[in-house]
């Protein structure tokens, strides 16, 4: 019986760090919730067993100089067969926050009205609004690369501002 026990510790353990988490809103949740607690998560294993659980996220820190959000994990674990290996129960678990995504300005440039006469061929161009976004994400390489560049000079990302975003990530789930 300790045996299982342990097996199934190692198994858990395993699910966090290798399987791959599924979070989505929660099903309940009307649309724009920002409800932080109970979180669905479902993974796979490499056998075919399965997880089905939720995720309660309790707050944010630093880890490797990382922002990650540290919380607890229930639900249960079944083979491939479908069979109860066991369940967990309140889990702390730190998860990795997720990689930027979006988008960032890197031209916009308006143009008035330009009117040309040359020798007699008269051009005319209205306004013209020129806007250039680059897309943020994973695969994106240059629109990593062109918002990294935006950036530059928006401040720096010292553990320093990276502690005081950790600290107001916090005063928001603490008033949710």
């Amino acid at each position: 019986m300790k045996t299982k026990l342990s097996l199934f510790a190692a198994i858990v353990a395993g699910l966090t760090t290798i399987v791959a988490f599924t979070i989505a809103p929660t099903a309940s949740a009307a649309p724009g919730s920002t409800d932080l607690s109970a979180i669905p998560v479902t993974g796979t294993t490499a056998t075919g067993g399965t997880f089905s659980g939720t995720y309660d996220l309790t707050r944010f820190a630093i880890q490797n100089g990382q922002l990650v959000g540290v919380g607890t994990l229930s639900g249960t674990l079944t083979d491939a067969t479908g069979a109860v290996v066991g369940t967990v129960t309140n889990i702390p678990v730190t998860v990795p926050a997720a990689v930027p995504s979006g988008s960032c300005q890197i031209l916009d440039l308006t143009l008035g009205p330009l009117d040309l006469n040359l020798l007699g061929l008269v051009v005319h161009l209205d306004t013209v609004h020129l806007n250039i976004t680059a897309q943020q994400g994973p695969g994106n390489l240059l629109g990593n690369l062109l918002c990294a560049v935006a950036n530059l000079l928006n401040g720096s990302t010292s553990p320093t501002a990276l502690q005081q975003i950790v600290n107001l990530l916090n005063q928001i789930v603490a008033r949710l």
